[in-house]
């Protein structure tokens, strides 16, 4: 599986990531996927050096599809959860 963007650099930071996909919804040109991932964190993060503690975190994707093909992508991931969990950002 050839991994792009970002997903590289989770892939790297939280080698055993597991991602589980909760919802998978088709209407029209749109899917939209929404997913629950975790991993434990043995990479660099965003420059947050390896912790040892397991996160989790969730993903929203919206894909459009065009003649069978990924035209466009929308995600939102809850990288401020992820990094709460790191102990990089304290949320009040």
């Amino acid at each position: 599986m050839k991994i792009l963007g970002r997903g590289r650099g989770v892939v790297v930071a939280f080698p055993d990531v597991h991602a589980n996909i909760q919802d998978l919804i088709a209407e029209g040109d749109r899917v939209v996927e929404r997913t629950n991932a975790q991993g434990t964190h043995k990479g660099e993060f965003n420059g947050i050096p390896p912790t040892g503690r397991p996160v989790t975190w969730s993903e929203l994707h919206v894909y459009r599809i065009e003649n069978g093909k990924i035209a466009e992508l929308w995600s939102e991931i809850d990288f401020l959860g992820m990094m709460t969990q790191l102990g990089a950002i304290t949320v009040q």
